[in-house]
């Protein structure tokens, strides 16, 4: 790893919003970004020289490296920066894998749904381990007007992580700070990053109460209509989160420490706060389409993941079960079973103690499963 003042080279896997507001915030630190689209749509207009067009929290013309592949991407990278919907990470993670090499660190942003645990196996299988860092949110938030744009809303300036395995913390924490800066903040392991990402059940209370705008596409200001109705309900959500946190023992964000650090306003009441920063004008707009990852993302692989460690905890989350019944009418899906990752990681076959052990550690090189494999149950529906 380069030093605090050194340049580093990071191929990001991603180029929507979060892709490209990291891009913009490497290259304007002075690092050196690349840039790769799974699909190769949305890099076609910089791969050809135009220019990434940054405005908002960062400022400026660049020019990232447009990756062909996952090894081309991967090949002559310092740092790996997963920044996609979780719906996308299995196969990023399947992508690259084949090509990391000792040496390299990668980072989740943000993590979902014990991603880091099954890029471990894919790199166990290999006889390689690397620091995983997962983040609990993004560094940056913001829109993608174009695809030659980046709207960057705010920096945030804490954000949550810890790495994979937990031996390889300090390296983990050295990377992301000689990237990004001073604002990381380490919790204790994996399952507490799992459940520090507020994403899900913020996304799920804004979606949900605003489906019609959404459906119509039409544009609003999301801060403005998180009114007191919805901010109970996000603070509802919330107490199911911590409640199953407790019960597994530990540390996490409350709602109201999530939106004073990462939007920088007073904490008072969620509406309230979302007032504030609606009053800011930063309440951001919310989406215009049905299609949009606040469902089609967070549903499958944020809501579904608190349900199941709420049923491993014992803490049962009803109103993120709930969501994840509702989504799944509306749209006339079932998002129980849109969840690539836990399906592969089989996490219904794990104990409690077992998958403790694994977001601790890691899975041991030459990829073996844990033993005392209990039979996969599948979780109960409503009704």
């Amino acid at each position: 790893m380069a030093g605090p003042d050194q340049s580093l080279s990071v191929g990001i896997a991603g180029a929507g919003a979060i892709a490209y507001g990291a891009a913009a915030f490497l290259e304007d630190a002075g690092h050196k970004a690349s840039l790769w689209s799974p699909s190769g749509a949305r890099t076609k207009r910089l791969a050809a020289g135009e220019p990434l067009v940054a405005s908002g929290a960062v400022e400026g013309r660049f020019h990232p490296r447009i990756a062909g592949s996952a090894a081309d991407l991967v090949e002559g990278a310092d740092v790996i920066l997963v920044a996609l919907p979780g719906y996308g990470h299995k196969a990023v993670f399947d992508a690259i894998a084949p090509h990391l090499r000792a040496g390299q660190t990668v980072l989740i942003s943000s993590h979902a749904s014990l991603g880091a645990l099954y890029l471990s196996r894919r790199l166990a299988e290999r006889g390689l381990v690397l620091p995983i860092v997962a983040w609990g949110t993004t560094i940056t938030s913001g829109r993608q007007p174009s695809p030659v744009e980046a709207q960057v809303n705010t920096i945030r300036s804490k954000v949550d992580i810890c790495t994979l395995p937990e031996s390889m913390s300090a390296q983990g924490l050295a990377c992301c700070r000689a990237l990004f800066g001073d604002r990381f903040v380490e919790r204790d392991g994996l399952l507490a990053i799992t459940l520090s990402n507020l994403n899900p059940q913020n996304h799920m209370g804004i979606a949900l109460c605003n489906m019609t705008r959404m459906e119509r596409g039409e544009a609003w200001d999301q801060g403005l209509n998180v009114t007191p109705n919805v901010g109970r309900l996000l603070e509802a959500l919330d107490r199911e989160r911590l409640a199953i946190c407790k019960a597994l023992g530990l540390s996490v964000r409350t709602i109201f420490e999530h939106f004073h650090l990462s939007f920088h306003v007073p904490q008072d009441s969620v509406s309230a706060m979302n007032q504030e920063m609606h009053r800011q004008g930063r309440g951001g707009t919310g989406p215009a389409t049905a299609d949009s990852r606040y469902v089609t993302e967070d549903a499958p692989y944020g809501l579904l993941m608190t349900v199941k460690l709420g049923e491993l905890a014992g803490r049962p989350a009803p109103l993120h079960r709930a969501g994840v019944e509702i989504f799944s009418a509306l749209y006339g899906r079932d998002f129980f079973s849109e969840n690539q990752l836990l399906e592969a990681l089989a996490l219904d076959a794990l104990s409690l103690d077992e998958l403790k052990r694994l977001a601790r550690d890691g899975y041991p090189t030459g990829g073996q499963r844990p033993t005392q494999e209990r039979p996969q149950v599948r979780p109960e529906r409503a009704g």
